[in-house]
């Protein structure tokens, strides 16, 4: 799977599928139309949501492999390479793909809310699982879209084919949210990583090497991407995964300010911080008084 596949308009790849380019910024896609093909790496110019109804070899996403199942959504922001390892036999593509640029989001309110659909920055393996009722729903959204763009084009056009979209997206949420929650028992698992890890971190030399503890890191070390770490963490604790690490820090900073032999600076540099007045700053955003303060007051 070396070869590697370039779209970079909508027009590209509804040529390598077969299907008939009704819109240059948008198109719902048949896969069932392309002709047999092995698999391949590609690159995708615009914004990419595969439907994949069965199973049609292995999806390969960054470093990891996701072996497809039936009613199986994959989203890819644009920029983003992703593609299919068929172990070089040849097999036919069903399912759909909708696909957009983000040149139509321009004056729609979905370019305000596009970068709140997180789920583009998911690995492949965190792809959402449809039950056989979502997916009739998503099938209904695409052929609304469908719908419009075979219509005539008016001055409606632009507006319902967007609004379709933002709709498909916002079902993808609650989907999304129904799918945290039947896998609640793995995501506690995770969470208590996250928790055994972040309490680790300030055991060890890492905040002097490293610096202060970040989102990628942890999602680093538990393999899965910031984007759904960031959406397991603010499911699990209502905080952002940021707001909860802060508050760990402000927690370890606490115990540390009741020590006085301790400087506030020197604090600072054990927790991570580069500039002791950055974190004078957080400190005191979260407890509502500085370091100083606190420790007169304690």
């Amino acid at each position: 799977m070396d070869n590697m596949r370039r779209f970079e308009t909508i027009g590209q790849y509804n040529a390598f599928n077969n299907n008939e380019t009704l819109h240059p910024l948008v198109s719902v896609v048949d896969l069932s139309k392309a002709n047999p093909r092995s698999g391949s790496k590609m690159y995708f110019g615009f914004y990419t949501i595969f439907l994949k109804d069965v199973k049609c070899g292995d999806m390969v996403y960054g470093r990891h492999t996701y072996d497809y199942q039936e009613g199986t959504l994959v989203f890819l922001a644009p920029g983003q390479v992703a593609g299919i390892n068929s172990n070089g036999e040849i097999y036919q593509p069903k399912g759909y793909a909708l696909i957009f640029h983000a040149d139509l989001l321009h004056g729609t309110p979905l370019l305000r809310r596009i970068q709140d659909f997180s789920f583009f920055g998911y690995q492949s393996n965190e792809a959402l699982h449809l039950s056989e009722r979502e997916r009739n729903i998503v099938l209904d959204c695409f052929s609304k879209i469908e719908y419009e763009l075979e219509h005539a084009v008016d001055k409606h056009s632009k507006r319902l084919i967007v609004s379709n979209v933002e709709l498909f997206l916002d079902y993808c949420v609650r989907f999304y949210d129904r799918q945290f929650i039947t896998r609640e028992n793995v995501h506690k698992g995770t969470f208590e990583k996250f928790e055994h890890l972040l309490n680790d971190y300030f055991h060890s030399d890492k905040p002097q090497t490293i610096g202060l503890p970040a989102v990628a890191y942890f999602a680093n070390e538990l393999n899965i991407s910031a984007n759904y770490f960031g959406d397991l963490i603010k499911k699990e604790t209502g905080k952002t995964a940021q707001e909860y690490i802060q508050s760990k820090i402000i927690e370890v900073a606490k115990e540390k300010i009741f020590d006085p032999s301790i400087t506030v600076n020197e604090i600072a540099f054990d927790l991570g911080f580069k500039y002791p007045q950055h974190f004078t700053r957080l400190f005191k955003q979260r407890t509502g008084v500085s370091p100083n303060e606190y420790r007169k007051r304690n």
